[in-house]
């Protein structure tokens, strides 16, 4: 109800503890804050952030056109809603070293458990598309370290991904990736790894956990979480899918309306009433006024 109990200082934590379990882990992205809570009602141990469904979610693309304030905003208006650590993409982080770390006291203010900050420059593009470019190993240090030296909250996770495994091949990722992790990188992430065996030359190259990005229609196939875990993966991401689905299914039933003059042929698809405000907790604000909820729910409400 309005906000989660749990506080960003202990979600923080529970990241840290997620990702030294030894344990895979799966967030799936949210696109929205109801999103979020349906990830924690299913049992999902965290929640993505994807920099590329806030852009797509104001209809622009994902080359970073979208500002420090958008991203903070709606990251934690996501963030407030789940009792589960959320972890945002902060794309190159707004700017130069200066901007980068109030990027990170911003996404601190907001509730965030961490974020990754990219090695691409402006305007950047998708990880899974190409002709990618990357900023030099010194340039993307220093947004890692500035990150790094920024922080307030010692748990907040710094992330750093790299995309230049499409740009010079997976010895460079490994190179980048340990120059990464000297400059303060809590974790790695590579961005559109080839094969498994490449999610594995990562794990060789560097100690920290290790993040997979299991996006539809990219540079990888979609391995299962036992065998990513098999090549040292610790962290498993879903960036788009829920963003996905739910406009593919949008899109179908504006059809059926345009098509037959009802949506009657997909209610059966839909979220039900009684489900919608189970959700949002509909009947907890009756703590604060017992004329808000004094109805009856029927199971089968539509």
């Amino acid at each position: 109800m309005l906000y989660s109990k749990t506080t960003p200082e202990q979600k923080r934590l529970a990241l840290r503890e997620m990702l030294a379990s030894g344990t895979i882990v799966q967030f799936p992205g949210a696109f929205n804050p109801l999103s979020a809570r349906l990830i924690e009602e299913k049992g999902f141990p965290g929640v993505y952030i994807s920099g590329a469904v806030l852009a797509n979610d104001l209809g622009l693309p994902d080359i970073g056109l979208t500002t420090l304030t958008e991203v903070t905003t709606r990251a934690g208006q996501i963030a407030r809603m789940t009792e589960l650590p959320c972890l945002v993409d902060a794309d190159t982080g707004f700017g130069e070293p200066m901007n980068v770390a109030r990027t990170i006291q911003e996404l601190e203010n907001a509730g965030l458990a961490g974020c990754h900050i990219e090695d691409q420059f402006n305007p950047k593009r998708c990880g899974h598309l190409d002709g990618k470019n990357v900023v030099d190993i010194d340039t993307a240090a220093k947004r890692i370290r500035a990150a790094a030296d920024a922080r307030r909250d010692a748990n907040f996770l710094i992330m750093a991904r790299t995309d230049i495994r499409a740009v010079e091949g997976i010895e460079a990722a490994q190179e980048r990736a340990r120059a990464l992790v000297e400059a303060g990188a809590d974790a790695i992430f590579p961005e559109a790894m080839k094969d498994l065996s490449e999610f594995q030359a990562i794990r060789d190259a560097v100690d920290v956990p290790i993040l997979a990005n299991m996006t539809e229609f990219g540079k990888s196939d979609l391995f299962t979480t036992e065998q990513l875990q098999g090549v040292g993966v610790n962290i498993v991401i879903y960036p788009v899918t829920l963003l996905r689905i739910a406009m593919g299914a949008a899109e179908r039933t504006l059809e059926t309306i345009k098509a037959t003059g009802t949506q009657e042929a997909q209610v059966e698809n839909m979220l039900t009433r009684a489900r919608l405000y189970d959700l949002v907790d509909y009947e907890a604000y009756n703590h604060f006024d017992t004329s808000v909820f004094n109805f009856q729910i029927p199971g089968l409400s539509r």
